[in-house]
């Protein structure tokens, strides 16, 4: 990191980075990686985790089940940035990292130890979702008091900068777990990996713990903290301080929809949701995908420091706002490239043999099911069920009530059946008769049953991905910075924790699943896109109108009095 004296607004220079400050920043950063290594391997294994935890249910339903147990996570976070928000701004920055982190750390060694579906039964997923929670809410109270603590140690005018190096942490976690898992899956084998090899990762996180706690114990309290505490000028009530009045409210409002939702909904679309796609729509071997998301990472990383350094110089909106801008434009063109790139048979065949499913409207369910109870037997949901699980396309053709659904392939029409009220062998072998005859036509048709890796162009698919991750360090690389300088000093904590952990676990938590829900219901393997095109159009439209720009702002004197827009 440089010493370089930087230059405040108000004229005077800002004294350089110490040795010691440098330290505990580095340790802030370092100790946040391995939180969020904890964090993303449940999203790195979800394929596995449903086949542990939900095997009581079909396929379809274990993978729904096991997005909405990672969701879960997110779910939380934003009672989790009350939580910790508050108590960062009352007792400090650095006990409240001591807490986070041991919460992180035991929930994730858990669930390495936890049984399998097959052996306790209903209670593995219940305590599975029970620890996401704790991680859920470890992690609100994390990012908050990082950013925070980092960017009150910064100079002025390098704040963008240093905070970029938290930035980082979330993607140079998932790039430690996928590498992890890509480790271990290749040591003990496939087969060794899916039965109990997967259970390693967790339980290395013991270790992980140890090293971070340790690193925390040596950090110092953020100075501007302290200087608030002797000056006797902190919050008694920080929650009721952020929220409660108009003036810190409408802050927290217009940073949530005018900054962190889109965001969020690029940070995910770009990392999480392109390993989704990869995998579970275009088929790609689960080793193979981990190994391009990780290279993209290890591409894309670097530019998250360059944003943040580049938001000292141009600000903070342009930056965050063009990304959203670009990545909203590009996606559709991006992931249709990504097919042609990874599966060039399945963008072959959606071309050469387009498929429609005429069925009764009123038939036809929006497979969402969250809780793996509901089975889909009636014609439609039968014919459009085999259809996504196989990644094939499909336009829907409304027909008269009560007719049984069929599928139109090119030329050939194939019945489906109306399996409601058939008894269970009836309605299995009917199932399995369906889909044999129906798996017979696709092929024929040229739909792959997986990706051929003799036909992958690999420097393609890494050059989209990457571009994918730098749309990410665009958004992501100045956001810290800019949400401490939105708020003072004596609510910071719990003022920006909020919109950040409502954006980044609700709006980008819930995308994978919400995305696969959507491509369920329209037949549409790119219709899941338009959640995140959305979002962060919305995004640049309110941000544009409303947001200042913040990077002169002496976050030591603001006192959140400037108007926002």
């Amino acid at each position: 990191m440089s010493t370089m004296t930087a230059v405040s607004s108000t004229g005077t220079a800002a004294r350089p980075m110490s040795p010691e400050e440098k330290k505990v920043i580095f340790a802030s950063s370092l100790g946040t990686v391995f939180e969020w290594y904890d964090f993303y391997l449940y999203g790195s294994l979800s394929a596995i985790i449903a086949a542990q935890f939900f095997s009581g249910v079909n396929p379809t339903a274990a993978f729904i089940f096991a997005l909405m147990a990672f969701a879960a996570g997110f779910a939380v976070r934003p009672f989790g940035a009350l939580l910790f928000g508050r108590l960062g701004d009352l007792v400090g920055r650095k006990y409240t990292f001591l807490i986070t982190i041991m919460l992180m750390g035991v929930s994730t060694f858990v669930v390495g130890l936890l049984p399998s579906y097959a052996s306790a039964g209903i209670i593995a997923p219940v305590i599975l979702i029970v620890l996401r929670l704790v991680q859920g809410l470890a992690l609100g109270g994390e990012y908050g008091g990082a950013a925070t603590y980092v960017a009150e140690h910064a100079p002025q005018g390098r704040r963008g900068f240093y905070t970029s190096f938290i930035q980082t942490t979330a993607t140079l976690g998932l790039f430690l777990s996928l590498l992890v898992i890509l480790g271990v899956r290749t040591y003990l084998g496939e087969a060794e990996f899916a039965a109990w090899g997967w259970r390693i990762p967790f339980l290395l996180s013991i270790v992980l713990l140890g090293i971070s706690v340790w690193i925390r114990l040596q950090l110092q309290e953020s100075p501007a903290f302290k200087r608030m505490k002797e000056e006797g000028t902190g919050s008694k009530a920080p929650l009721r301080e952020a929220f409660g009045t108009w003036r810190n409210a409408k802050i927290a409002i217009f940073a949530l929809f005018g900054s962190t939702a889109g965001q969020a909904v690029v940070w995910y679309t770009g990392q999480f949701y392109a390993l989704f796609f990869l995998t579970q729509t275009l088929k790609m071997n689960a080793t193979t995908a981990n190994i391009l998301i990780a290279v993209s990472l290890a591409i894309g990383t670097p530019f998250f420091i360059f944003f943040g350094w580049l938001s000292d110089k141009i600000g903070r909106k342009p930056i965050i706002l063009g990304g959203c801008l670009l990545a909203a434009l590009t996606y559709f063109p991006l992931f249709s490239a990504l097919t042609q790139a990874v599966n060039p048979d399945l963008a072959a065949a959606q071309t050469a043999a387009p498929v429609t499913v005429v069925a009764d409207p009123a038939s036809c369910s929006f497979q969402f099911n969250p809780v793996g109870t509901s089975q889909f037997t009636s014609s439609c949901d039968i014919a459009k069920g085999f259809l996504a699980r196989n990644s094939v396309n499909y336009h829907n053709v409304a027909a008269p009530a009560g007719t049984v659904a069929k599928v139109k392939l090119g030329d050939k029409e194939f019945a489906s059946f109306e399996g409601t009220g058939l008894p269970a062998d009836a309605l299995k072998a009917q199932t399995a008769a369906f889909n044999k005859s129906m798996t017979e036509a696709i092929r024929a048709a040229g739909y792959p049953a997986a990706a051929d890796p003799t036909k992958v162009n690999t420097v393609l698919a890494v050059a989209i991905l990457t571009l994918l991750v730098i749309y990410v360090t665009m958004v992501y690389g100045p956001i810290a910075a800019q949400l401490v300088e939105l708020f003072p000093t004596r609510i910071r904590y719990s003022g920006m924790s909020l919109p950040y952990h409502i954006g980044n676990g609700w709006f980008g938590g819930f995308l994978p699943t919400t995305a696969f829900a959507m491509v369920a219901a329209t037949g549409d393997i790119y219709y899941g896109l338009w959640y995140p095109i959305v979002v962060a159009l919305g995004t640049f439209v309110i941000g544009l109108l409303f947001i200042p720009e913040t990077k002169d702002r002496d976050i030591f004197t603001y006192t959140g009095e400037e108007k926002l827009g």
